[in-house]
């Protein structure tokens, strides 16, 4: 690009840059490695679900993987984006807007928790640095609770 005809950046945006702005316009928001690591797992114990689909159809936020039968609504949320405790890290660059982004996010993950759970939808959140497997088995056993099929050991033969 030329002087002439460098990007600039719209009134109020906050991209600062351009290669920052396509840097933030790569970020997926659904299909990310851990969220296929653990539909990888559930799928392969055979369960079926909705990916990015809405628990409540009057309510425009979507969970990353939807129970519907069950009522479970799982999250798996990025430490960045959703202000992990351990993982956490205020950015250094237009640090007021980044940090109230989060905030803003902090704050609609509990209302979406609440507006389920008062819908009587089992909500399972887990962030993105946990174990694939660990979060698979606490889904799994979940739903064998609300299904009334506890999971048995792997060593207890079947009745």
């Amino acid at each position: 690009m030329t002087s002439e005809n460098a990007w600039q950046a719209p009134q109020g945006s906050w991209a600062s840059s351009a290669v920052r702005r396509r840097n933030m316009q790569a970020i997926r928001s659904r299909d990310t490695k851990p969220e296929l690591l653990i539909r990888r797992l559930l799928h392969a114990q055979g369960l079926r679900y909705r990916v990015a689909a809405r628990p409540l159809t009057d309510l425009r936020r979507t969970a990353d993987i939807v129970f519907r039968p069950a009522k479970v609504a799982v999250f798996i949320d990025g430490c960045y984006w959703h202000g992990c405790p351990d993982h956490y890290v205020p950015p250094k660059t237009n640090s007021h807007y980044w940090s109230a982004k989060v905030l803003r996010n902090l704050t609609r993950d509990r209302d979406t928790d609440t507006r389920l759970r008062e819908a009587g939808w089992t909500v399972l959140r887990f962030w993105e640095h946990e174990s694939a497997d660990d979060c698979a088995l606490t889904i799994t056993a979940a739903l064998g609770r609300i299904r009334g099929n506890p999971p048995r050991d792997v060593g207890q033969p079947e009745q």
